[in-house]
C-alpha cells in the first residue's frame, strides 16, 4: 500500500513538473522568437525562416533605435515616471490600507470607505471625464498627468489591507502599551513585517507605469514628451521618406516586423532586470494578501 502511494506521488509530481515546464516554455519561447527576429535580416524575417535563433545576423534595427536621441529622451521620461509614480502609489496605498485594515470598532467609518473603494475598483468615470479633469487642472503635457490619475490603485489597496489584517493584534497592543504612536506602529512594525506585500505592490506599480502607453497618447500633445512605450508604439519604418543612398542600403536589412520585435525586446529589458530582485517576495505577497478574513 505504501509503495503504491509512493508511485502515485511520483506520478503526480511528474505531471506537475511537466505542466510547469510547458507553461514556462509558453512564456519563454515567444520572447526568444522576438529576440531572434530582431537580430535577423529583413529577407529572412519576411520569408518566415526565423525560429528561435537569428538568421543572417544583423544589428541594424538596434543601431537605428539606439542612435535616436528621442528614444533616450523618452526612456528618461519613463524612468522618471516609474520612480515618481511608484513612490506616489506606495505612499497613498499604505496610507489608505493601514486604517482600513482596522476593525470597525477602532475605525467606525471603515465600512463606508471599503464600499467606496470596491465601487471605485468596479466602475470608473470614463476617459472623457478623466481627460477633462486633467485638462482643467492644467496638467496636460506634464509628468503629473502620467502619475496622478492612477495614484491610488484600488486593487493594490485591497491586497495590502488583507495583508495588514494578518499582522497579529498583539504587536499593535504591545507597541501602544510602550507608548508608540500610530505612525510609529505603522513605520516600525507593520511595514517591516509586510515586505512581501510591499514588494508585490511595488512591482505592480512599476510594471503598470513602465508598460502604459495610452496615457502618453492621451495627455501629451508633443512627441518629445512621450514616455518610452508611447514613443515605441508610434515608431514605424518608412523607407519612402529616405533619400540618402547609404541610409537606403542600411534600411534594406530592416523591416517593420523586425523593428517591432526590437521595440519589444528593448522595452522588456528594464523589467527583466528588476523582477529577479522582487520575485522572492512576489508569490508570498500575492498568496497572503489574497486571503480574506
Amino acid at each position: 500500500m505504501v509503495k503504491r502511494d509512493s508511485i502515485q506521488s511520483k506520478i503526480y509530481k511528474s505531471l506537475i513538473w511537466i505542466i510547469v515546464l510547458l507553461m514556462t516554455l509558453s512564456c519563454l519561447l515567444p520572447l526568444l522568437n522576438m529576440i531572434a527576429i530582431s537580430l535577423s535580416s529583413s529577407n529572412e524575417v519576411s520569408s518566415n525562416k526565423v525560429g528561435l535563433l537569428p538568421v543572417d545576423l544583423t544589428f541594424t534595427t538596434y543601431e537605428k533605435l539606439f542612435k535616436d536621441t528621442q528614444f533616450w529622451a523618452s526612456f528618461w521620461i519613463s524612468v522618471c515616471r516609474v520612480v515618481l509614480g511608484t513612490a506616489l502609489n506606495m505612499f497613498f496605498v499604505i496610507s489608505m490600507a493601514y486604517p482600513l485594515s482596522k476593525s470597525k470598532y477602532r475605525f467606525p467609518a471603515r465600512e463606508i470607505y471599503i464600499k467606496i473603494v470596491i465601487f471605485a475598483m468596479l466602475f470608473s468615470g470614463g476617459i472623457i471625464p478623466l481627460f477633462m479633469v486633467v485638462s482643467k487642472l492644467k496638467m496636460i503635457n506634464t509628468i503629473w498627468a502620467l502619475v496622478l490619475p492612477g495614484a491610488v490603485p484600488v486593487f493594490n489597496v485591497i491586497l495590502l489591507i488583507n495583508f495588514f489584517k494578518g499582522v497579529p493584534d498583539s504587536l499593535d497592543e504591545a507597541a501602544r502599551i510602550d507608548g508608540a504612536s500610530t505612525l510609529e506602529i505603522l513605520l516600525k512594525i507593520y511595514l517591516p513585517v509586510s515586505l512581501p506585500a510591499l514588494a508585490t505592490v511595488g512591482l505592480f506599480s512599476i510594471v503598470n507605469h513602465w508598460n502604459d502607453y495610452f496615457s502618453g497618447l492621451l495627455y501629451m500633445n508633443k512627441a518629445s514628451l512621450y514616455p518610452l512605450q508611447t514613443y515605441i508604439q508610434q515608431l514605424t519604418v518608412d523607407i519612402t521618406q529616405v533619400t540618402d543612398v547609404e541610409q537606403l542600403k542600411q534600411l534594406a536589412t530592416l523591416s517593420n516586423r523586425s523593428f517591432n520585435a526590437t521595440k519589444i525586446v528593448v522595452s522588456t529589458i528594464p523589467l527583466l532586470i528588476i523582477y529577479p530582485f522582487l520575485q522572492k517576495y512576489f508569490v508570498s505577497g500575492i498568496v497572503i494578501g489574497a486571503v480574506k478574513e
